[in-house]
């Protein structure tokens, strides 16, 4: 079968930040130095203006975080729309396909001989293990159908999880031997990403934003491109009744264990998530982990549900109640070292299976009324094994089932006929653009309703403006010495320096966490991993700006510095590159670096260097000469420079030196500061240089690295 090429189309983002006018800023502080009135009233309304804008901004994040909670429904409240009990289908559950908007190609999945080796650890190296690999799959053989619930069951160390790694491919590391075929073709990972799912143990979305929000964004990316706008939205209400996720679509997701959507809810969220790339195959890790009994039905229901449309789904599972694991069709089951001892149908009342390990001489009766699953676990285990001098995967290795799934495997790696292998004509469902804004919408929602950082950027803005402005308090109104100079080169060291390392680090647990989402994201073949990093750069770019509005017009002011429009932009465009360069670093710590603890060990390094060699606590003519290297390497140096040479690089103003002789201010920088004002076009220049070549380290860094090892 082929599928069309993508493009698509994008909703609208209607959300929008105010910002403080910069015009009126402007023309009401240009009475500042005119009437002694003008100044105050100036100063006021500037202040005032900021505290108000800040103020609005807290309460609308607030409304969004806590507003959008309160729609969230508890498990409690949710109870009465729920059944605890499950359906149990027959061993061979025909597809029922449902009325749904987008139609699937179903796909089975058979594989044959499958063995899978990592390298040897070193701890068992030094136990004398003189092997070079360790093999954790061993002649694994089976079949997945669609319109047929399969269960992955072992104990821990079986190696359950490992084979389903290994089907879907999402293994980083180790080397697959044997066949694995869809619908009699070879697997090929880059065209079975785009049919398949993956629902990880770990139910792993981005924080910020609302249900809806993140099921949309995974449809969007996911689902071909000849796919409308209003299809996609119908598709998605559709998934989200199929796992009665409906009542929560303006819930936020919140963080697992802190707030949002509960253990349960996450699991169905993550279903969601995966279905709504309409996918032919869907593989599922433990999705009943952690959950009560109620809360395991409700999900199994989804997964039911799921099943009942035709796809085929695999599902992990470690120690299932009854009702669970007879809510599955077939179960293949695993021992230790990775070695399959059932591979077949369930039965009603898993009466197959029970009839199967009770053939074997030796293995106790089940009672009535005991879960089969543990019971199944109980006589094959290795206690059991040693007790029966027997090796249950060698007894089905001879078996007559064993042999049954052997024509199976045969007959499912032929192609039926009018199937043609998977083909797609781009890597990705949507082209670079739609990736991009996609990326963007889903960034600039999550940015938007994340209180704690963005309250935090913006409060910290205003407490480091007014303290340095009072601080620093007209300084700019007055040079008639070097000593003035001095202490206005040290108010724009502290205001570029401080405020801009607290942004490198605050912004590392945000990226953290959404690196994380970036992994599963990446692995599903949503998107370019440019497309992402180039997202979430525009995003934190924006803040930046507003920002480095807010911070100019404060410290602008309060300093008194010159009210000259070309002046005004040099220091506003100095002061957001610089929020822009120092926020850029520390997104490229985080990618170079396995967690956002570990990227604050290089910044406890190169920040105390770039505020060393800055050129304040030393000029640059006063460096050793095998040092000056690093000044112009230190990207703060060159926005210190900037500031000071557009503000004072072309003042004539006469300073009174020591020596009692007159010297312009103009020439003092040059001579002692090395500051030139006719160099101030490469300044620039160098600022756009660090921007995008933090820019570049990052999305490269994310493209490559990955530091979750399978």
């Amino acid at each position: 079968m082929r599928y069309p090429s993508m493009n698509s189309s994008q909703p609208n983002n209607n959300t929008s930040i105010d910002a403080p006018t910069v015009g009126e800023a402007i023309l009401k502080a240009k009475g500042l130095f005119t009437r002694e009135s003008g100044f105050w009233v100036s100063i006021g309304a500037i202040v005032g203006f900021i505290i108000l804008f800040n103020i609005l901004y807290l309460l609308a994040l607030t409304y969004l975080s806590f507003g959008s909670s309160s729609n969230t429904v508890s498990d409690e409240e949710n109870e009465n729309e729920t059944n605890t009990s499950i359906p149990i289908d027959e061993a061979t559950n025909p597809p029922t396909q449902s009325q749904i908007t987008l139609p699937f190609q179903p796909l089975s999945l058979s594989f044959n001989h499958v063995n899978y080796y990592v390298d040897m650890p070193a701890e068992m190296r030094e136990q004398g293990f003189t092997e070079s690999r360790l093999q954790l799959l061993s002649d694994i053989s089976g079949a997945f159908r669609p319109g047929v619930l399969t269960a992955l069951v072992g104990v821990s160390g079986a190696g359950k999880t490992t084979l389903m790694d290994v089907l879907a491919g999402r293994k980083t590391s180790g080397s697959i031997e044997g066949s694995i075929t869809v619908s009699g073709y070879p697997k090929k990972q880059e065209t079975f990403a785009r049919v398949s799912g993956y629902c990880e143990q770990t139910d792993i979305h981005s924080p910020n934003v609302t249900v809806y929000e993140s099921i949309l964004y995974s449809a969007w990316l996911r689902l071909s491109s000849d796919v409308d706008e209003n299809t996609r939205k119908m598709f998605v209400e559709e998934v989200m009744t199929l796992v009665e996720l409906d009542v929560l679509r303006n819930a936020m997701v919140g963080l697992p264990g802190v707030d949002g959507l509960s253990t349960e809810q996450r699991k169905r969220l993550t279903i969601a998530v995966e279905l709504v790339a309409n996918p032919s195959i869907i593989f599922m890790d433990e999705p009943t982990s952690g959950l009560d009994a109620r809360a395991a039905a409700i999900v199994m229901r989804a997964v039911r549900n799921t099943v009942n449309t035709g796809r085929t789904v695999v599902c992990t599972i470690h120690q299932p109640s009854i009702d669970i694991f007879e809510s599955f069709d077939e179960l293949l089951l695993m021992k230790r070292g990775g070695r399959v001892i059932y591979a077949g149908e369930l039965g009603q009342h898993s009466h197959k299976l029970v009839e199967y390990f009770e053939a074997i001489p030796g293995v106790e009766k089940i009672t009535e009324g005991y879960n089969p699953a543990t019971w199944m676990l109980e006589v094959s285990s290795p206690l059991a094994e040693a007790r029966l001098n027997v090796n249950f995967a060698e007894i089905y290795a001879n078996s007559d089932l064993y042999r049954k799934n052997q024509e199976l495997i045969k007959e499912l790696s032929v192609p039926p006929p009018g199937y043609e292998d998977l083909s797609f004509p781009t890597k990705y469902s949507q082209n670079f653009y739609n990736q991009c804004v996609a990326n963007f919408w889903k960034q600039y929602k999550s940015y938007w309703k994340n209180p704690p950082h963005n309250a935090m950027r913006f409060l910290m803005t205003l407490i480091y403006g007014l303290v340095f402005g009072t601080v620093f308090w007209q300084k700019g109104t007055k040079i008639d010495s070097p000593q003035d100079l001095s202490n206005l080169l040290g108010a724009t060291y502290a205001a570029v320096f401080f405020l801009g390392s607290a942004n490198c680090i605050t912004v590392q647990p945000v990226v953290s966490i959404e690196r994380t989402v970036f992994y599963r994201e990446k692995a599903a073949g949503m998107y370019s991993p440019l497309s992402y990093a180039l997202a979430q750069t525009c995003v934190e770019m924006i803040y930046n700006v507003v920002q480095g509005i807010q911070y100019t017009v404060i410290i602008y002011a309060m300093i008194g510095y010159e009210w000259k429009a070309a002046k005004f932009f040099y220091f506003l465009f100095f002061t957001i590159s610089c929020f822009n360069y120092f926020t850029l670093f520390g997104m490229m710590l985080v990618a170079l670096t396995s967690s956002s603890m570990l990227a604050n060990i290089p910044i406890a390094f190169v920040l105390p260097l770039w505020n060393l060699f800055a050129g304040f606590l030393v000029a640059r003519p006063l460096l050793p000469i095998w040092w000056r290297w690093y000044y112009w390497a230190n990207p703060v140096s060159w926005t210190i420079y900037g500031v000071i040479g557009s503000q004072f690089g072309d003042n004539t103003s006469p300073l009174s030196v020591p020596d009692g002789s007159r010297l312009v201010v103009k020439q003092f920088l040059e001579d002692n500061l090395g500051i030139k004002h006719d160099f101030l076009g490469y300044v620039v220049l160098a600022h756009f240089a660090y921007v995008i070549a933090f820019f570049l380290v990052f999305g490269y860094s994310i493209k490559v690295l990955n530091f979750q090892k399978r």
